[in-house]
């Protein structure tokens, strides 16, 4: 029987692996809110809490002091940072005047705390000041779902004065990528600390 010469298949060409792509991360509430806050040059007093920096890491890439100024534009000449375990330093006092303050974003442990008065920490005892003084305290939550308890709490922490503003971004404004959705919320915020920035467009009722 007659054999057809074998013709050697050429080598199968593979593509080369490419390496995974790393989007770029879109800044939490938290960093947008600083960076914001940063840019228009509005006095902050910066505490971040263990948990916090450990939300950074994970979310953010964000380890240290000089990743988060880099990741909010740059220019801290108006913020001051404060170590959380130093319960003694500025805000601690009711004498130091601020504008208020802002727990972005809060958990549910920060909220009991502030509900009970049980400071532990330099931004526990910091928004106990606040509520004393009558100063705005905004709390953003973005625990989900809500435990009976969670509820309880945030309910005494509001009827000490609290602002409770859940992380939870509209979309009537038409949002075209996460950052949109971050900046509703940031919007909401700075709005109850009475600051004429504009970051997203208002409901117009039309």
């Amino acid at each position: 029987m007659k054999r057809e010469p074998r013709i050697p298949h050429p080598p199968s060409r593979i593509p080369p692996r490419r390496p995974p792509a790393h989007p770029r991360r879109s800044p939490t509430y938290g960093v947008r809110l600083l960076e914001v806050l940063a840019l228009h040059q509005v006095p902050v007093w910066l505490m971040i809490s263990p948990h916090g920096w450990r939300l950074l890491a994970e979310e953010c890439g964000i380890t240290d002091d000089r990743g988060l100024k880099k990741a909010t534009g740059g220019d801290w000449t108006s913020v001051r940072v404060f170590d959380d375990k130093d319960r003694g330093a500025e805000p601690a006092s009711g004498s130091a005047k601020s504008a208020g303050m802002v727990i972005c974003p809060c958990s549910m442990g920060t909220v009991a705390a502030i509900a009970h008065g049980t400071s532990r920490s330099l931004i526990e005892r910091a928004a106990d000041v606040v509520l004393k003084e009558r100063r705005p305290l905004v709390l953003v939550p973005r625990e989900t779902p809500l435990s009976l308890v969670h509820l309880r709490n945030l309910t005494l922490a509001s009827e000490a004065g609290a602002v409770v503003l859940p992380a939870a971004p509209g979309f009537y404004h038409k949002p075209q990528q996460v950052r949109d959705l971050v900046d509703f919320v940031v919007q909401r915020v700075v709005d109850h600390l009475e600051l004429d920035i504009a970051l997203v467009k208002r409901w117009e009722g039309k």
